[in-house]
């Protein structure tokens, strides 16, 4: 079973979260956050297929630049902790959809997926401006931001609730990359360094 989950770990959260998309096309009365989540949802569906297969590639660019070769299996695997954070990040704020802290976890994420993809462009040099994810990461940013304007509109967060749902998605995305990289074999503490160097060559 273990080998399963991670040969086909992707597959695995499309077929989840495909599963609450459906759910949410079957209620009625739907809340706005609630089909906010079902675009994030989505799109989230859309960007790990766009950054691994169609025409992926994400997860080569980070271990050529780490100067690690990374097995295909181990590619496939790397894919777990993402999606486990994916899932966090959309049911949560659909079954709690009157926390708005839980929504702005999740707008958060998209606004730095729209950043970090074109900072790749840059970062590994890339001939195109493409990088493997941006056109999903691009369209979760403008999601996130028509969320905040709906928010600011109807009065619906406060500072201290950006804040919180900034805060919160930094730790979790922390949590994640520092379990991706010790299932392919780096220390997490090498990564920083690593761009910086990259970044300045």
């Amino acid at each position: 079973m273990g080998k399963f989950i991670r040969r086909y770990a992707l597959e695995i959260y499309t077929v989840i979260s495909l599963g609450l998309l459906l759910a949410g096309a079957l209620m009625d009365n739907l809340s706005v956050i609630q089909k906010f989540v079902m675009v994030f949802n989505l799109l989230f569906i859309l960007h790990e297929w766009e950054e691994m297969h169609y025409p992926g590639g994400f997860v080569d660019l980070i271990s050529g630049m780490l100067g690690k070769d990374v097995s295909q299996e181990q590619k496939l695997a790397s894919r777990i902790p993402t999606s486990i954070l994916l899932m966090v990040f959309t049911f949560v704020p659909f079954f709690w959809d009157d926390c708005v802290i839980f929504i702005l976890v999740t707008a958060a994420l998209g606004i730095f997926e729209g950043y970090v993809h074109l900072m790749a462009i840059r970062l590994f040099r890339l001939p195109k401006f493409y990088s493997p994810g941006l056109i999903t990461a691009e369209l979760e940013l403008l999601v996130s931001i028509a969320l905040i304007v709906w928010l600011e509109q109807n009065n619906l967060a406060s500072a201290t609730d950006y804040i919180w749902g900034f805060v919160i998605m930094f730790a979790c995305f922390i949590t994640m990359q520092k379990t991706l990289t010790m299932m392919i074999g780096i220390k997490y503490s090498e990564l920083p360094k690593r761009l910086r160097n990259q970044w300045s060559k």
